[in-house]
């Protein structure tokens, strides 16, 4: 029987991978391909820490197929002549994948079905993504949902997504394997090396996977509604990067969720409706406005928007990206994102408000930011979020919601540990200055050690004015508007 190909993408695992599935229940040699194509994939190709990522999870996804003896064998694109040239090598017919949603994917699949199909070779490609399919969740009258929660509610007047797939067994290879090119000859390591960090605090790949979920559903499950918000405690999944690279599909995480809910006697109402399916549910709204709107990585979903008039501030831009704005909860997590790939998401909003509404910089410049260093960086979540903020997504923050980032700080850092671990100079700060080192009285600066302006920025802008500059120009466009 002639090869399949089996096409990794975003989707690094064995486990609940509908293509691999498919292509093990056909009886078929299986030739798993992974095509390293970055230049089909602009202008939103991998960034630095998405890259980092990448390698090591193809590696861990060799290790497993290499378990079960298969091999991954790597490609250089474009997608469209990589995987014609090898199924000619290995005699293949089929090319199965799994479907993604960002525009220049789509395209690439496309291509690729033009050039398979007349040499003979079928594509096919299988929904895996999404819990729930977007041709199922609609309104009443058949439209795309635009509203997140009509959306999730619709979503849970649904039944369950079905149970996961297991992983395929056994596999059968091909008698002759075709040459691969040597995962490190990808490059996608930095050099020099500025990954110590990231290395400190992740472990990619689908086992890796497998264990953050099993020690977050052990643990702080039950509290992730009350812990979820406080960035200085270990209160959220961290599953995120393995869900953009596919290392764990949402399918497993929302039956781990029911499993575990069911053996502690959980009803339904409450493990469905949770906070933490919620976000999810977030997750999936996402990427149903990336199927249905795909110019949205780009341009506001509100089109009024494209009239808004952003500050072109290059310095201010730097210090937000550096973590050298003067409020603390703003820097210690740009300071976290640099150092690690990630951030935690109420910190994500508080930096993404001071940028778009204190410093009134364009939020595609915020999504370029996280989009290279973020080791999460998920096209339809990126662009969600930062449209969210800004206030231009279809459903999103209204404009006048400007978060005070000292106010936050206090809030969801009342300690200050959050600021003290990522912005050691202010350390020796009491809690009740910690937040707002600029209105801490001389002697107390002194005390702590702290030198505003030289150590530690004074702040690049006072938020009030900021916040009423921002209200003044939202209040202009929208006068503006017919």
């Amino acid at each position: 029987m002639s090869p399949i190909l089996v096409w990794f993408r975003l989707d690094l695992r064995l486990a609940d991978h509908e293509a691999l599935w498919q292509a093990a229940s056909a009886g078929a040699p299986v030739v798993p391909v992974y095509v390293w194509s970055p230049e089909e994939e602009l202008p939103w190709a991998p960034g630095g820490a998405s890259r980092w990522w990448l390698h090591h999870s193809l590696a861990a996804l060799d290790a497993s197929l290499r378990k079960q003896g298969l091999r991954l064998v790597i490609r250089r694109g474009p997608a469209a002549g990589a995987l014609l040239g090898l199924a000619k090598e290995t005699g293949a017919r089929a090319v199965y994948a799994n479907r993604r949603v960002e525009p220049a994917w789509r395209k690439m699949d496309s291509r690729v079905a033009a050039a398979l199909g007349p040499a003979g070779v079928e594509f096919r490609v299988w929904p895996d993504l999404f819990l729930f399919e977007p041709e199922t969740v609609r309104t009443g009258s058949g439209k795309p949902f635009e509203v997140f929660t009509a959306f999730w509610r619709k979503c849970l007047s649904l039944a369950d997504p079905p149970p996961p797939l297991p992983q395929p067994g056994p596999l059968q290879g091909p008698k002759r394997w075709p040459p691969s090119v040597p995962l490190e000859e990808l490059g996608l390591l930095p050099r020099p090396d500025w990954a110590g960090g990231l290395r400190s605090a992740w472990v990619p790949g689908e086992p890796g996977a497998r264990d953050r979920l099993r020690r977050f559903l052990e643990g702080s499950w039950d509290l992730y509604a009350e812990r979820r918000n406080r960035p200085a405690e270990e209160g959220t999944s961290r599953l995120s990067a393995h869900l953009h690279f596919g290392e764990v599909s949402a399918r497993q995480v929302w039956h781990a969720v029911r499993s575990m809910a069911e053996r502690r006697g959980l009803p339904a109402a409450r493990w469905r409706e949770s906070v933490f399916l919620r976000e999810l549910g977030w997750r999936e709204f996402a990427h149903h406005l990336l199927w249905h709107r795909p110019e949205c990585t780009d341009r506001p979903l509100r089109t009024e928007w494209e009239r808004f008039r952003w500050r072109e501030d290059a310095s201010g831009l730097r210090a937000w990206q550096r973590g050298r704005t003067g409020y603390p909860i703003v820097d210690a997590g740009m300071r976290e994102l640099w150092t690690t790939g990630w951030m935690h998401n109420r910190v994500r909003m508080i930096v993404a408000s001071f940028l778009v509404k204190d410093l009134r910089i364009a939020w595609q410049s915020g999504a370029r930011w996280f989009w290279d260093t973020l080791v999460d960086a998920d096209l339809a979540n990126n662009t969600l979020g930062w449209q969210w903020t800004a206030g231009c997504g279809v459903d999103a923050a209204p404009y006048f919601r400007v978060f005070h980032p000292v106010l936050q700080g206090e809030k969801f850092d009342p300690d200050g540990a959050y600021v003290r671990r990522w912005c050691p100079e202010l350390a020796r700060l009491p809690a009740r200055w910690i937040h707002r080192p600029f209105e801490a009285p001389p002697s107390v600066l002194k005390e702590a050690g702290v030198r505003l302006g030289s150590e530690y920025p004074e702040p690049i802008v006072s938020h009030a004015a900021a916040r009423q500059a921002a209200l003044a120009a939202w209040e202009s466009l929208r006068r503006a508007l017919p």
